[in-house]
C-alpha cells in the first residue's frame, strides 16, 4: 500500500503538519507535483482524513482537565444511543469513548475551575439520561499525548 516515498513525506508531515507542499518536495529531493500526486492519492485511499487546529483549551482558561468512566443502565433498549446524543451537545465535553467492559463510555471534559467543574457535573453530567454509575478521574498531568504512527 505505502511505499517509502509515501512513509517518508507522512514522517515529514507528523513532525510538521503546517509544512507546505513546495517546502515538502525540497525535503524529499522531488517535485512539488509528485508531492502534492502523492498526497492526493493518499486523500482518495482514505491513509490522509485531512488537518485540523489544535487549540489550547489551558490558554482559553480552562485549568482543570477530568475523565468521567461511566456504565450505563442497559435496561432500556436505547440507553447507548440516548445517552451519546445528549453527551455530544454539552459544550465542555471535548471527547467520548466507547468500550466494551465494566465501563461503557469515557467522557473528557474541561473546566474554568473546580466550581465550574462542579456546575457541570451537576447541572448537565448529571441530567444524561440511563447512567447507571459514574466515576470521575481528574487529570493531574498528561504524560503523553502524542498521535503520530511509527512510520
Amino acid at each position: 500500500m505505502l511505499d517509502d516515498v509515501d512513509r517518508r513525506l507522512l514522517r515529514l508531515l507528523q513532525a510538521d503538519p503546517g509544512r507546505g507542499v513546495p517546502d515538502l518536495a525540497e525535503a524529499m529531493g522531488s517535485t512539488p507535483a509528485r508531492v502534492a500526486r502523492r498526497l492526493d492519492l493518499m486523500r482518495e485511499a482514505g491513509v490522509l482524513l485531512g488537518s485540523r487546529v489544535v487549540i489550547d483549551w489551558r490558554a482559553l482558561g480552562y485549568a482543570v482537565a477530568v475523565s468521567l468512566r461511566i456504565t450505563l443502565d442497559k435496561t432500556a433498549s436505547r440507553a447507548f444511543d440516548e445517552f451519546l446524543a445528549a453527551a455530544r451537545l454539552v459544550p465542555e465535553v471535548i471527547e467520548i469513548q466507547t468500550f466494551l467492559g465494566r465501563v461503557d463510555v469515557r467522557l473528557s471534559l474541561i473546566a474554568r475551575d473546580l466550581a465550574d467543574y462542579q456546575r457541570i457535573y451537576r447541572e448537565l453530567i448529571l441530567e444524561l439520561p440511563h447512567i447507571a454509575d459514574i466515576e470521575a478521574l481528574m487529570n493531574v498531568a498528561t504524560i503523553k499525548a502524542d498521535a503520530r504512527l511509527p512510520l
